[in-house]
C-alpha cells in the first residue's frame, strides 16, 4: 500500500512549548487493513512494529521494508505489549485471560516460538482479562485487569468474571508473586511509568461502557511504592473520546488517545498539543532507530510521525 502523509495542518500548538517537539514533524499513514488497531510494540532487532487486530484475533506486524503482514492469527485476542527486560515479547491476552511471554530466542522474537504462560490468577480466582502492561526498571511487570474481554465474544469469550474488582496488578517475576497495587480506577486501561518510575499513570475508560453517556474519561496518577500505588489523583480529563492507550517520552510528557488526535500533556497537566487523526486512536509508542518515532495504532490502520523528541530507555 502507498504510504499516505498528512499536512502539517494535522498539528494543533496549544502551548508554545510543545513547538520544538512539532518541528518539521508530518503524521504517515503506514498501512490498513484492521478492524481495531491495538497495542503496539517496536521490535528493534527487526526494526518492525506488531500490533493488535483484536477483533480478527490477530498480530499484524509492519517494517519499512516489507510493509504490513500477518505476524500470528489466533492468538486468543491478544491486546497491548511489552517487551521486558530480557527482550521477550509479552502479551495481554483476553481470550487465556493472562499475561503471556513469547521468549526471545538468540535475541529474535519469533512468531512460530511456543508461549509461556506468566500469571493467570490472584489468590485462585481467574483474573478479567488483562488489557495494556509495563515493565518496571527492576523487573517488576504492572498490567490492567478490567472486564472488556469477557463481557462478549468480539474481543475474547463471554464468561462471569470472579475477582470483586478492577485492579492495576504488579507481577514480580523474582518470587512470582502477584500484587494487587490499587482497585481506585472504575476500568483501569492503559498505563505506563514517568521517567524516573516514581508516578504511574493509569487510564479509567469506565465511560467507554456507560449507557447513560456518564462514566470517566481521564488519567489517574499514582506515587509507586514498592508493588503498591498511592496517592492517587486526576491527571487529565481526555475530551473528546478516551485515554485508551498512551505513553511517555524522556521528558515525562505524557502522548495520549483520544477520540479525535493523539493530545499531549506536560506532567504539570498541561495540555500542549494535538496530533489529528484521521481515525480514532487506540494505543501508541515510541520506536525507530532513533526512538523518536511514534507508532500509533488507530482503528483501522498503523500511523507514525517522527518528533524532535524521544521515549524513555530503561537501563
Amino acid at each position: 500500500m502507498t504510504v499516505n502523509e498528512f499536512p502539517s495542518s494535522s498539528l494543533q500548538v496549544l502551548d508554545p512549548r510543545v513547538a520544538p517537539v512539532f518541528a518539521g514533524a508530518s503524521l504517515r499513514r503506514l498501512c490498513t487493513g484492521a478492524i481495531w488497531s491495538e497495542g503496539p510494540v517496536w521490535l528493534p532487532h527487526d526494526d518492525s512494529v506488531l500490533w493488535s487486530d483484536i477483533p480478527n484475533n490477530r498480530i499484524l506486524r509492519w517494517s519499512a521494508s516489507a510493509g504490513m503482514s500477518v505476524w500470528r492469527e489466533q492468538v486468543e485476542f491478544t491486546n497491548g505489549h511489552v517487551l521486558d527486560n530480557e527482550g521477550n515479547l509479552l502479551h495481554c491476552s483476553h481470550g487465556l485471560r493472562a499475561i503471556v511471554r513469547t521468549p526471545q530466542v538468540q535475541g529474535i522474537v519469533r512468531a512460530d516460538t511456543i508461549d509461556e504462560v506468566v500469571v493467570r490468577e490472584f489468590n485462585g480466582r481467574r483474573l478479567n482479562s488483562p488489557n495494556d502492561v509495563v515493565v518496571q526498571g527492576n523487573g517488576c511487570i504492572w498490567f490492567t485487569d478490567p472486564p472488556y474481554g469477557i463481557l462478549s465474544d468480539r474481543e475474547g469469550y463471554k464468561a462471569p468474571r470472579e475477582l470483586p474488582a478492577n485492579h492495576v496488578f504488579c507481577y514480580d517475576p523474582a518470587d512470582g508473586a502477584l500484587h494487587a497495587a490499587s482497585d481506585f480506577v472504575q476500568e483501569p486501561n492503559g498505563l505506563a511509568f514517568s521517567p524516573d518510575e516514581r508516578l504511574l499513570y493509569v487510564s479509567d475508560t469506565s465511560a467507554a461502557l456507560s449507557a447513560d453517556g456518564t462514566g470517566n474519561h481521564h488519567i489517574v496518577v499514582f506515587d509507586v511504592n514498592g508493588h503498591s500505588l498511592e496517592n492517587p489523583r486526576v491527571f487529565a480529563d481526555i475530551s473528546p473520546g478516551l485515554p485508551d492507550g498512551f505513553c511517555v517520552d524522556h521528558c515525562g510528557w505524557i502522548y495520549t488517545s483520544s477520540g479525535d488526535s493523539v493530545q499531549v500533556y506536560h506532567p504539570d497537566g498541561t495540555l500542549l498539543g494535538k496530533i489529528l487523526v484521521p481515525e480514532k486512536v487506540g494505543n501508541l509508542t515510541f520506536g525507530g532507530v532513533r526512538g523518536d518515532t511514534l507508532f500509533i495504532t488507530a482503528s483501522t490502520s498503523l500511523y507514525s510521525i517522527v518528533l524532535n523528541t524521544h521515549g524513555v530507555v530503561r537501563p
